[in-house]
């Protein structure tokens, strides 16, 4: 892959995508869609809003591979938390990505498979996608020690705390998880540690073009009973969290 090919670097809603552009030279407009120009950390880039959702995200993915001939595809944003050990502001690094939506319904509940996977009985559904290991060797070195912002007790909520960092499974699908019992199910099923809505679409799409992703997501609330109440409030402080480690991350592409 050349390294002169720019760096394409997704969010999914404005709010995301505005701490992570330096500056633009140009846009046009795809499938609806405006693609911009510009720099991140020195480096050349693509920027672009998805808009929610796993086909948004795909959609745009696949311009950015094919059209752009970006060399590499990360995604900022927020996300719910699943892990209870986890609070508000955390940045998850997702080193492996599970569409949890995709598969087959049996008893009242979804059994995940592999996307593009018959979900058929007899068949290895072992879902999931995997950061390269050279990839995360070289995150990781080069996240250790990030200075990620403290959070005061009026956004979290409750106590101020200092976020951390952390590197885990995250899970995708087409549903903002507004209930505990499934935000159970989830960190029990996947040892998941977060849940959104595109980062799992974003890794289709980048293994089939061959090229590394990265995925960053900053917890704005706790996927439970009171997600929608929180999301809210925490979102621009969480979309800043994960924009600090995504300008780290692009540093090692």
């Amino acid at each position: 892959m050349n390294d002169a090919a720019p760096l394409g670097i997704l969010s999914a809603i404005p709010e995301e995508l505005r701490h992570l552009e330096d500056r633009t030279e140009g846009s046009e407009t795809l499938a609806g869609l405006s693609f911009h120009r510009g720099r991140i950390e020195g480096r050349a880039a693509v920027f672009v809003e998805t808009g929610i959702g796993k086909v948004n995200a795909a959609l745009t993915a696949t311009i950015l591979a094919q059209h752009f001939g970006c060399r590499a595809l990360i995604f900022g944003g927020v996300a719910g938390g699943i892990d209870p050990a986890l609070g508000i502001g955390d940045v998850v690094v997702a080193t492996k990505l599970v569409q949890h939506d995709y598969g087959a319904l049996v008893d009242g509940r979804i059994e995940a498979y592999q996307p593009g996977i018959a979900p058929l009985p007899g068949v290895d559904r072992s879902p999931g996608y995997y950061m390269g290991r050279t990839l995360e060797t070289n995150l990781r070195a080069a996240l250790a020690g990030i200075e990620l912002p403290s959070l005061a007790a009026s956004v979290t909520g409750e106590a101020a705390r200092q976020a951390s960092l952390h590197f885990g499974t995250v899970v995708s699908g087409d549903t903002f998880v507004n209930c505990g019992m499934t935000r159970e199910r989830m960190e029990r099923e996947f040892g998941a540690l977060a849940v959104e809505m595109e980062g799992a679409a974003v890794a289709q799409v980048a293994e089939r073009f061959g090229r590394p992703w990265i995925v960053v997501r900053c917890l704005s609330d706790l996927a439970g009973v009171d997600s929608h109440l929180n999301f809210p409030a925490f979102l621009p402080v969480a979309a800043k969290a994960a924009a600090v480690v995504v300008r780290q991350a692009v540093q090692v592409l």
